[in-house]
């Protein structure tokens, strides 16, 4: 029997070989994949800059409440986790951690601290993309993703056919395989999206394929006004910390094949470095002028030392949210991951995830631990 590695391993081959056969294609005059959208020279991030105007990008809420659940199957499958749900607490717990990250009390004020119109545009003009992490059998919960798009529609003003949830990888059947229920009339399950089919300059440290990937069109030519990070709480190769939360989501916005070659961490830490992640720059700065990715959540509701295609085998009733992707994968690695759970990371990976990004643990608000709503 092959391995989950050998598995992925192989998929990213196959995948990399119809890359090759299909650009072959295109150079004989045939319009096909991969959409041409490359742009001519994008800024790099000043590291260490702000990302999020009106969060403080370095504090990671969670909580952990049994109450999000009526009774405790570990091993549930998604429909039975969706069963076993309690809505109301899973919203009322989301409403209180917006209220933490944002140092509000009114969780309408507290979501419209976090969601930042874009520039020129009407909140019922605005599009927004939910980055769900669709590989193997663990899954976002229903009132977690109904949650967020409600706060987008009720409390923002978003328009619900704005509002696409993708996984440009792993979301082939998504919605026939997770029909997530309770979300405003209009939202779209879109699959894969199209898949990852513009090219786009990949941030340094990534050196490979001239430094351009394949990402998800509508973030390449600039459609996606907010993008919205929500990603389970699942092991993965020691190459990437040992788990897989918010930076490897990506791998389904970018095309994961190069990030399964040389150089894969620096993969990783490039493409959440782009523009398309993190939001347009200033050529000269390399300050973020507006904020694409407002958001990134870790549902552990259920969760798995294992991964990324194993089924959950713990159940901690736990929820995060930050603003700054590799804050949260750090501290949710480091203190939820590994110190609660004991799931110990890669800590030569996982320290990357600051450094990369221009931060070290001595940045860290409150020690780097979760702060917990009062």
């Amino acid at each position: 029997m092959r391995s989950d590695r050998e598995r992925e391993v192989n998929q990213a081959m196959i995948s990399r070989r119809r890359f090759v056969k299909d650009t072959a294609i295109v150079g004989a005059g045939i319009t096909a994949f991969p959409f041409v959208f490359v742009r001519p020279s994008q800024a790099a991030w000043a590291k260490k800059t702000i990302v999020h105007p009106n969060v403080d990008n370095l504090r990671v809420v969670g909580i952990t409440d049994p109450g999000m659940t009526s009774d405790l199957e570990p091993s549930a499958s998604w429909p039975r986790q969706n069963e076993l749900i309690n809505s109301n607490a899973v919203w009322e717990n989301l409403d209180r951690l917006a209220c933490t990250l944002a140092k509000t009390g009114d969780p309408g004020q507290a979501w419209r601290t976090i969601f930042v119109r874009p520039p020129q545009k009407s909140w019922p003009e605005t599009v927004v993309a939910i980055k769900t992490n669709h590989i193997g059998v663990q899954h976002t919960r229903s009132a977690v993703m109904a949650r967020v798009c409600h706060a987008l529609t009720d409390v923002i003003g978003v328009k619900a056919t704005n509002i696409h949830i993708y996984d440009a990888c792993h979301g082939r059947n998504m919605s026939r395989d997770t029909p997530f229920s309770g979300l405003p009339e209009g939202c779209r399950i879109e699959d894969q999206w199209g898949g990852s089919n513009a090219y786009t300059q990949v941030a340094k440290p990534w050196r490979g394929g001239e430094d351009k990937s394949e990402c998800l069109k509508y973030l390449v030519n600039g459609t996606v006004d907010i993008l919205i990070n929500m990603a389970m709480c699942k092991g993965h190769s020691s190459r990437f910390g040992g788990f897989t939360m918010t930076l490897k989501n990506h791998f389904g916005t970018f095309s994961p094949s190069y990030g399964h070659w040389v150089g894969s961490v620096d993969y990783l830490m490039g493409i959440n470095q782009t523009p398309e992640i993190l939001g347009p720059m200033d050529p000269g700065s390399g300050k973020v002028l507006y904020p694409r990715q407002q958001l990134c959540m870790v549902d552990a509701l259920w969760a798995s030392e294992e991964g990324p295609t194993c089924g959950p085998s713990h159940q901690p009733n736990f929820l995060a949210m930050g603003v700054m992707s590799p804050i949260v994968d750090y501290i949710v690695a480091t203190q939820f991951r590994g110190e609660r759970m004991g799931w110990k990371p890669d800590m030569e990976t996982t320290r990357r995830m600051l450094t990369d990004f221009g931060y070290s643990e001595s940045d860290l608000p409150n020690g780097g631990d979760i702060v917990a709503p009062s």
